[in-house]
């Protein structure tokens, strides 16, 4: 069956471009424009992807991914006509999984498109190949007071859940299943947001400073997730 995506943007023109690109790849796809019809498709038609502009009528697309990623796992690709580094970071913290500014070429869009896919792909095939991550789905992986609960995709501290966003609890997750490892940046940012992620190193040490700040006693000096100078991070449990 071909992966479905839903493009939510209020300009006609763009919707029908990208409806007519991405159904040239072998796409189904729904088309929206505004806010509270996004929530809508969304909840009904559960697409393997959703492409999301920021500026919409209604309710914008902060609010529609904010609402979303408490509901659904699908990931998100949003898209802006402003190119202002405040709503790159807010859309990021709300959940988005990528970012594209208008204007953009279509080649760079599709190759997007293809790289956030293919990750959800990757991570269904792991769930049913009995690899670890299967086997981790399957019961609670626990460090002390720490509770990492796989089915509910949660993360418990002291029996209390932890306000998480998706590419935080993705990290928590990596970093737990490989205990007592020295990891690279390079690597969890290939292994936690994808080998084709368009993004820097950087992106590691801000998402480890924010789970440091929800899991440490004292996140400035960390027991748990620790810098291992010149290598990277280890997480010791």
């Amino acid at each position: 069956m071909p992966e479905k995506i839903l493009v939510v943007d209020d300009e006609i023109s763009l919707q029908e471009t990208l409806a007519y690109n991405l159904k040239r790849q072998g796409y189904e796809v729904e088309t929206v424009g505004d806010g509270p019809s996004a929530l809508e498709a969304a909840r009904n038609s559960k697409p393997d992807l959703l492409i999301l502009d920021i500026m919409l009528p209604g309710m914008d697309g902060i609010e529609v991914c904010r609402i979303l990623r408490k509901e659904l796992s699908t990931p998100v690709l949003m898209l802006t006509a402003r190119d202002d580094e405040i709503d790159r970071i807010v859309g990021l913290e709300v959940g988005a999984d990528d970012y594209l500014t208008k204007p953009f070429s279509m080649r760079e869009l599709l190759a997007r498109v293809k790289a956030l896919l293919r990750r959800v792909r990757v991570m269904r095939e792991e769930l049913t190949s009995g690899s670890q991550v299967a086997a981790d789905a399957k019961q609670l992986i626990t460090h002390d007071n720490l509770v990492i609960d796989t089915i509910r995709r949660e993360i418990r501290l002291n029996n209390s859940p932890l306000a998480m966003k998706p590419k935080e609890y993705d990290l928590m997750l990596f970093l737990s299943q490989h205990r007592g490892q020295v990891l690279s940046r390079e690597t969890i940012l290939e292994r936690v947001w994808g080998w084709d992620y368009i993004g820097d190193s950087r992106t590691v040490d801000v998402h480890v400073r924010w789970l440091r700040e929800k899991i440490e006693n004292d996140p400035s000096a960390p027991e748990r997730i620790v810098t291992v100078r010149g290598a990277g991070y280890r997480f010791e449990g």
